[in-house]
C-alpha cells in the first residue's frame, strides 16, 4: 500500500509539473506543436514565407560569392510575380511598317533655291582667290562638302545628291564640260552655276535623284 501511494504521488507531481510548465512556457517547450498549428491555420502564408526565406538565402549566397570573386558558378535568383508586368508586354511588341505606295516625290527638288546656294558658296570662297593648282585642288574638296551640307539642310525627302565642282585657270582658253545622266525627268533634276574672276573659273553641279 505504501509503494502504491508513493507511485501515485509521484505521478500526480509529474502531471502538475507538466501543466505548470505548459502554462508558463508554452512556446519554448513546444515549438514544433505551435509551428504545426500555425501551418494548419494559414498554409498559404507559410508557403510564401518559405519562398521568401529561400530567395533571401540565395541572394546572401550570391553576394558572398561575388565578394570573393567567384561569380562564375553562382546561381541567379528569380522572384515570382502574380501577374506579368506591363513592361514585358510592351517589350514583346514589334512595330510593323506598312507600304506607302508612293510613286512620286511629295516635295520636288528646288532648283532655284539650290542655284542661289551655289552662287553664294562659290562667290564667298573664290572671289579673292588666284589660280594655284594645289590650292584649287584643296578648295574643290572644301566647296563640294559645303554645298552638299547646305543642300541636305533643305530636308528634301527621298532624294540622293551628287555634287561635282570643277576649278580651272582662266587664260583665254576654251573648255567644254558635259554630263549625261539616266533618270526620270518628272522627279529628278539638277542645278548648275558658273563663277569667274580675273584668274580662274569654277563650275558647280548638283544632281538630285529621287529614290522610290
Amino acid at each position: 500500500m505504501v509503494e502504491k501511494a508513493s507511485v501515485l504521488y509521484l505521478g500526480l507531481c509529474c502531471i502538475n509539473y507538466f501543466l505548470i510548465s505548459l502554462l508558463l512556457f508554452p512556446k519554448s517547450l513546444f515549438p514544433q506543436v505551435m509551428m504545426m498549428s500555425d501551418i494548419a491555420k494559414d498554409p498559404v502564408a507559410h508557403s510564401r514565407k518559405k519562398r521568401g526565406s529561400v530567395s533571401s538565402l540565395s541572394s546572401h549566397e550570391f553576394q558572398r560569392r561575388e565578394i570573393h570573386g567567384r561569380t562564375k558558378d553562382s546561381m541567379s535568383t528569380v522572384s515570382y510575380m502574380d501577374e506579368p508586368s506591363q513592361r514585358d508586354d510592351v517589350s514583346r511588341l514589334t512595330v510593323q511598317m506598312e507600304n506607302t505606295y508612293q510613286l512620286g516625290p511629295p516635295k520636288h527638288f528646288p532648283v532655284v533655291t539650290v542655284n542661289h546656294i551655289l552662287k553664294d558658296v562659290l562667290t564667298n570662297y573664290l572671289q579673292e582667290e588666284e589660280y594655284e593648282p594645289e590650292l584649287c585642288r584643296q578648295m574643290t574638296k572644301t566647296i563640294t562638302e559645303v554645298i552638299k551640307a547646305q543642300v541636305k539642310d533643305l530636308v528634301i525627302p527621298r532624294y540622293k545628291f551628287i555634287v561635282i565642282v570643277h576649278i580651272g585657270q582662266l587664260n583665254t582658253q576654251s573648255i567644254l564640260i558635259a554630263s549625261r545622266c539616266l533618270w526620270d525627268p518628272k522627279s529628278d533634276a539638277f542645278s548648275s552655276y558658273v563663277f569667274r574672276n580675273a584668274s580662274l573659273f569654277a563650275l558647280a553641279n548638283v544632281y538630285a535623284v529621287y529614290l522610290e
